[in-house]
């Protein structure tokens, strides 16, 4: 016999949907997951690296120059070969990767700190101090990134710090905008109006009303950024104006073996792989973060 109408309608009732029976964070065999647990193993090699690389990765071996690696011909000795001075490819690889990850993390966070900030600020303020910071925004954007971090360590030097905050200062403009534009339609909400009304401060309003809100989709534009920093980092130590030898850098490890691609490509080779895998995990975990807070996408 078929059902009823009342019944069918307390059946859905009591229904959950796909997306509420799913949590955005909830253990899945998908992309996101695959991406992660690859970028989570390479990382972790790279806080390992004292630890696991089978030699110091400065110590010079002449007697072993340009050795290629295990599956070309090398022994197990050197693993991925060794350079042009003979050093170990593997263990530079690790702890270039160490380096490489922390000075683009360190300088993600100071740029997304620095332009959320801005944005909040911009977005609860008074028009007029609205205005101001969207023109120094402005002003930021249409300055070439390459030239103003240039610029900042022809100035201060290239030491590790700078390199660190002048990556944090020529990206910071994007967050910016993308929270200005956000707190713009936040501002407009009920809850956002009454804890005007109650006297809350505007740190109060943006720290429990308004960050919160901003959570998922900064997220998801920090993990799809942060390949742009690494090969932004990457770039500076290939032209030999950011890391500084003797310390590893995968960046630094392709600009030392550009003059012997023909014969020894490993030794460029092998850390841009390296550097490939790494944008392309960020990439794919970023694409499937944002499939998996789209609840559209998920339902």
């Amino acid at each position: 016999m078929s059902e009823t109408l009342p019944e069918l309608s307390d059946k859905v009732a009591h229904t959950p949907s796909r997306a509420a029976q799913r949590h955005p964070l909830s253990f899945r065999w998908d992309r996101f997951t695959l991406s992660a647990m690859g970028l989570g193993g390479i990382i972790l090699l790279g806080v390992l690296a004292p630890l696991i690389a089978p030699q110091d990765p400065n110590a010079v071996d002449l007697l072993a120059r340009s050795r290629p690696p295990v599956w070309s011909g090398g022994d197990w000795t050197h693993v991925f070969g060794t350079d042009s001075i003979g050093r170990d490819l593997l263990s530079r690889v690790l702890y270039g990767i160490r380096t490489s990850f922390g000075i683009a993390a360190i300088g993600l966070i100071f740029s997304a700190c620095l332009g959320i900030a801005i944005g909040i600020v911009a977005g609860l303020g008074e028009p007029v101090l609205d205005r101001v910071l969207m023109t120094v925004v402005d002003v930021f954007i249409t300055l070439p990134n390459l030239l103003l971090m240039l610029c900042g360590i022809a100035l201060l030097g290239t030491e590790t710090w700078v390199l660190v905050v002048m990556i944090g200062l020529v990206k910071w403009e994007g967050y910016a905008r993308l929270v200005r534009g956000q707190v713009l339609q936040l501002r407009e909400q009920g809850y956002v109006d009454a804890a005007r009304v109650l006297g809350a401060s505007m740190s109060t309003i943006a720290l429990r009303h308004v960050l919160p809100n901003l959570a998922s989709p900064l997220i998801v534009i920090l993990t799809l950024a942060f390949p742009g920093v690494l090969l932004m980092e990457a770039g500076l130590s290939f032209l030999g104006v950011g890391v500084q030898p003797p310390t590893s850098s995968l960046g630094r490890m392709i600009g030392d073996g550009r003059d012997y691609l023909i014969h020894s490509w490993w030794i460029s080779g092998i850390p841009s792989i390296v550097i490939v895998a790494i944008t392309l995990l960020f990439q794919m975990m970023g694409d499937g973060l944002r499939d998996r807070l789209d609840v559209q996408l998920d339902a």
